[in-house]
C-alpha cells in the first residue's frame, strides 16, 4: 500500500488555495505517493460518513485547479472536540502526512490532533500552510500569509471604484473591511487607496474602542477634508473593532441587533458598514453637519478572487516546502518562507498561548515608518493645528469637542 498525504483546508476561502493544494499534489505524485482530499474540513478524520467527503487527487485535477480562487476542497468551520480524535481514518489510509492548510485556529486544531496521534503510537506527521487574507499569522516580520496580497489587490480596485463615485456625487462611504481581530486589510486597502482615513483595532491600545470614538474619528475626518476643499470621502473600518466593542455598548447604540442564548450580540448576519453609518449619520444630524453617507462592505467580494501572480508563486513555494519538511522530519509545525527565500518551519508550541493553546494573532504595528507615514500624510483627521478652525464647522462646537478627539 502507498503512502497518502492528506490534505483538508478549512475557516475561510483566502485566494491561492488551489495553487497550494496542487504544488502539493504534483510534488507528492512525483514521489509515486497517494493524494487524498478531504471535502468538509477536519470532519472526514472523525465522523462516519467520511466515505463520500474525500477523493485521490491526480494530474489531471492539479494541474486544472491550480490558477483558480476559491478552494476545490470544501472547506468548513467544524472543529472536532479531543473526545471526538479517533485513529481509524489514518490507519486505514496509510496516512503518513496530514496537511492542513488555514488560519489559527485550523493551525491549533491540527497542534492536537499532532499530540493526539503521537499518544496514539501513529506515526502520521503534521504540516500546516498557514492561510487569511487577515494577514494576522504570527510569521516572520514582513512576510505576508498567502490570500493577503490578492485580497487586498482585489478590495483596492473596488475600494477604488467607490472612491471615483464618492468624487462623482460629492458623497462620503463607510466601508467595512474584513478582519478579525487585526487590521492589515483594511488599512493596506486605505494606504492603498489614499482613502480618507482607515480605523483598525489597533488604534485603541490605549482606551476602550467604543462607537462613540469611532464615529467621532469619521467626523474629525470629514470636517478635515471639507476645510481643505473635499466634499467627499471613503473611510474604512476594520470589523474586527467589533470584537473590541462591549455588549453594552452594542445594546445601548440605538440600532436593534439580534442576540444569542448567551446574550451576545449575533454580529455574522448584519452589514457592519450599514451600523457605523447609521450611527455616522445620526452624530452629524445632532451636530449640524450635512453631508450625503452611504455604507457598504467589502468582504466576501475577495476571498475567492483568483490569486494575483505572487501569491501563486507563493503558494507554489509553500506547497512544495510541505515535502521538504517532511523529508526533514518536521511535524506539528507551520510551513513558512524567511525573508531570504528560504523554506523553514515555525512550531506551532512557540505561537501558541501556553494557557489558552491558541495562535498569538499578529497586529498592525502603527508605529512602524510605513505606517505613520500614512498616517501623518495620507489620511485626514484634524490635529491641533486645525482646532479652532474645525470649531467653525459645526453648531455647538462646545458639545463637540475635537480635543477630546485628540486626547486619546
Amino acid at each position: 500500500m502507498k503512502n497518502t498525504v492528506a490534505i483538508l483546508c478549512a475557516g475561510g476561502p483566502a485566494p491561492g488555495i488551489n495553487a497550494v493544494i496542487a504544488s502539493i499534489t504534483k510534488t507528492f505524485l512525483a514521489e509515486d505517493w497517494d493524494v487524498l482530499g478531504l471535502h468538509g474540513g477536519y470532519s472526514p478524520l472523525f465522523k462516519a460518513t467520511e466515505e463520500a467527503n474525500y477523493y485521490f487527487l491526480d494530474l489531471k485535477t492539479a494541474d486544472r485547479i491550480h490558477g483558480r480562487g476559491g478552494s476545490s476542497l470544501r472547506m468548513s468551520r467544524y472543529k472536532p472536540k479531543d473526545t471526538e480524535f479517533r485513529t481509524d481514518f489514518f490507519v486505514k489510509h496509510n496516512i503518513k502526512l496530514l496537511v492542513t492548510i488555514g488560519g489559527d485556529d485550523t493551525a491549533s486544531t491540527a497542534g492536537r490532533i499532532a499530540k493526539y496521534l503521537q499518544a496514539n503510537n501513529v506515526q502520521t506527521q503534521t504540516i500546516h500552510v498557514p492561510k487569511t487574507i487577515d494577514n494576522d499569522l504570527p510569521l516572520a516580520p514582513g512576510v505576508p500569509t498567502f490570500g493577503y496580497q490578492s485580497a487586498m489587490e482585489a478590495g483596492s480596485r473596488i475600494t477604488l471604484t467607490i472612491t471615483e463615485d464618492a468624487r462623482t456625487t460629492g458623497n462620503w462611504f463607510v466601508m467595512s473591511a474584513m478582519g478579525r481581530e487585526a487590521g492589515h486589510l483594511a488599512f493596506g486597502i486605505a494606504g492603498a487607496c489614499h482613502s480618507a482615513l482607515a480605523i483598525v483595532p489597533e488604534m485603541f491600545n490605549k482606551v476602550p474602542c467604543t462607537f462613540d470614538r469611532i464615529v467621532r474619528l469619521m467626523i474629525s475626518s470629514i470636517v478635515k477634508r471639507t476645510m481643505m476643499g473635499l466634499d467627499y470621502g471613503v473611510i474604512i473600518v476594520s470589523e474586527g473593532v467589533f470584537h473590541f466593542i462591549s455588549d453594552e455598548d452594542i445594546k445601548h447604540c440605538g440600532i436593534q441587533f439580534t442576540f444569542d442564548d448567551h446574550g451576545h450580540p449575533e454580529l455574522g448576519t448584519i452589514s457592519k458598514g450599514q451600523v457605523f453609518n447609521t450611527l455616522l449619520q445620526k452624530k452629524c444630524e445632532e451636530i449640524g453637519l450635512k453631508i450625503k453617507t452611504r455604507p457598504n462592505d467589502l468582504g466576501y467580494e475577495v476571498r475567492c478572487v483568483p490569486p494575483i501572480a505572487s501569491d501563486l508563486e507563493y503558494c507554489t513555494l509553500l506547497g512544495a516546502g510541505v515535502l521538504k519538511l517532511f523529508k526533514e522530519g518536521h511535524s506539528g509545525c507551520l510551513v513558512t518562507e524567511d525573508r531570504s527565500g528560504k523554506i523553514v518551519p515555525l512550531y506551532l508550541k512557540d505561537i501558541q498561548d501556553p494557557k489558552t493553546g491558541k495562535v498569538t494573532p499578529r497586529l498592525l504595528d502603527l508605529t512602524s515608518d510605513g505606517a505613520q507615514s500614512m498616517i501623518n500624510n495620507i489620511f485626514n483627521y484634524i490635529t491641533e493645528k486645525d482646532y479652532e478652525v474645525a470649531r467653525h464647522w459645526v453648531k455647538s462646537p462646545e458639545e463637540y469637542d475635537f480635543k477630546k478627539i485628540l486626547a486619546w
